[in-house]
């Protein structure tokens, strides 16, 4: 896979994360966009941007990012992107709905490094 022209939208309230995550995709040949809610998300898409590969955080003010994965998906906002949860919440219910809902990987950020995070999305999104 060539990362060279991928874009990825990252989208968490954490402006540390999305900072640190944001160098750490610019470093792999990302073009990077952020988004700090599931507001901004929504709007990003329906003004056309087309991403790759959304990162997608679940616990976020306003709208989590399950209801964000479940307007994306209803809506048809990013037919063509790869979606990964980035997030906390390991409970194998919010994995499971998460994953019914069409994201094609779920990643626990605890657990994971940002290297790490980069290269599970690789592994997820390599796997089509």
């Amino acid at each position: 896979m060539t990362d060279a022209k991928k874009k990825i939208l990252l989208v968490d309230d954490d402006t540390f994360l999305l900072d640190m995550y944001s160098i750490k995709f610019k470093e792999k040949g990302f073009e990077v966009h952020t988004a700090p809610s599931g507001e901004d998300v929504i709007q990003k898409l329906t003004e056309g941007f087309v991403p790759d590969i959304i990162l997608l955080d679940i616990v976020m003010p306003a709208m989590d990012g399950i209801e964000i994965l479940e307007k994306i998906m209803n809506d048809k906002l990013a037919p063509s992107a790869d979606i990964i949860m980035l997030s906390n919440q390991s409970a194998p219910a919010t994995v499971d709905r998460a994953l019914e809902l069409g994201a094609k990987g779920y990643i626990i950020k605890a657990s994971t490094i940002p290297s790490e995070v980069y290269d599970e999305v690789i592994k997820i999104v390599s796997k089509k």
